[in-house]
């Protein structure tokens, strides 16, 4: 793979409960100024994180506000796939996150896999 390319999955789990949540977003954050192309794939209680309005229920010291986060990463390329089970079971559609979410299934994720992608999970 080449190194302008080389991709990071950061997989998703803890909602805004939890303060890993806050730290997932941090280290992809991370992985955009190191120079790889991320992508959250955001699992069970992790789609809260990019709902409208729970995107501000964390701030988790002394990193920034999740919405600051989640902004950051957004704004610099970062890419959001929540997955559909997880988005149904909670009785969630399109309209109830913010902008640049994409909903989609593990297969997206699993290319990226295929494809050579790192991944870390929180």
């Amino acid at each position: 793979m080449n190194q302008d390319t080389r991709e990071l999955v950061v997989l998703m789990t803890r909602g805004t409960d939890h303060e890993l949540s806050s730290v997932a977003f941090t280290i992809a954050c991370g992985g955009i100024t190191a120079g790889l192309k991320v992508t959250a794939f955001l699992t069970s209680s992790a789609v809260d994180l990019v709902r409208k309005k729970a995107v501000d229920t964390t701030h988790v010291q002394p990193m920034d506000p999740l919405r600051q986060l989640v902004q950051d990463f957004v704004s610099r390329g970062g890419t959001l796939v929540a997955c559909p089970p997880c988005v149904k079971a909670r009785g969630y559609v399109q309209e109830d996150f913010i902008e640049g979410v994409q909903i989609a299934g593990a297969s997206v994720i699993h290319e990226k896999f295929k494809a050579g992608a790192a991944s870390l999970s929180f």
